[in-house]
């Protein structure tokens, strides 16, 4: 099986444009995310499919293989189908062109459930919460999997909602508190997915559902539709740029890391 990942990169964000070109330590953030891809066993080719010149010409500029795609896709999947048509993988990758502290192993982990089992389609990743402000923060999408590991939904509110009769008279994030148990069912999905070449298409021919437009998370629209989603845990967190402040995060952790 041949396994392409593909680092969808638009120049275009609300919060933060141009950010694949953002500076991090005298690297861009492209190019960051790309050298960690490579680290990445799984992948047999790595691609940057981008909307805007001025990244196609840094990621040329660094090696890196490249590929102009058309400017209006709604979303990241949209982009990596569009590679798909141009290339001749069994499996794509899609790697977020704003997570520079990526961990190569989460994406062999999430592949290897799609080389073991060829009933699955779609895989992505999972990690445990580690305080009350990441479990409330909208921006880190949460997940609730069954017992063998498929997505029942994904949130960005808090799920499941905790209800213990003994203290249901107390704020759900005191319960967290003193029931520090139920912090097993707490984990947030790390944005990386893994599609089956077919079904990358047939996932992006559908139109977006009711919940993925109400939650903005197009994962949604594969279970509304009735695909099954497995999701693997992993140990090992990563951390998405969606602003400037995100970008300042990230800087202080590398330092850190440096010393």
């Amino acid at each position: 099986m041949k396994v392409i990942g593909v680092i969808p990169a638009r120049w275009g964000s609300t919060r933060f444009e141009g950010k694949p070109l953002a500076d991090i330590l005298g690297k861009t953030m492209i190019r960051r995310v790309y050298e960690a891809a490579e680290g990445a066993k799984s992948l047999d080719r790595i691609i940057v499919a981008t909307d805007d010149r001025r990244i196609y010409d840094e990621c040329s500029g660094f090696g890196a293989d490249v590929m102009m795609t058309h400017p209006e896709h709604p979303s990241g999947s949209d982009r990596v189908a569009e590679a798909a048509q141009k290339t001749d993988g069994d499996i794509y990758v899609n790697i977020q062109g704003d997570e520079p502290l990526l961990h190569p192993e989460n994406i062999d982990l999430a592949v290897r459930p799609l080389l073991d089992d060829p009933e699955i389609n779609f895989s992505t990743l999972k990690t445990d919460i580690k305080n009350i402000e990441e479990l409330f923060d909208i921006n880190r999408v949460k997940v609730v999997t069954d017992k063998n590991d498929f997505a029942l939904y994904f949130s960005r509110l808090p799920i499941p909602l905790a209800r213990e009769p003994e203290i249901n008279n107390i704020s759900f994030e005191e319960m967290l508190k003193q029931k520090a148990h139920l912090w097993k069912f707490y984990f947030i999905q790390i944005g990386l997915y893994v599609f089956r070449r077919d079904f990358l298409f047939t996932f992006t021919s559908l139109p977006p559902s009711p919940l993925e437009k109400l939650e903005k998370l197009e994962q949604l629209r594969a279970l509304e539709n009735g695909y099954r989603i497995k999701v693997v845990y992993t140990e090992k967190d990563s951390i998405g740029v969606d602003s400037p402040q995100d970008l300042d995060r990230i800087i202080k952790i590398l330092k850190k890391e440096k010393k």
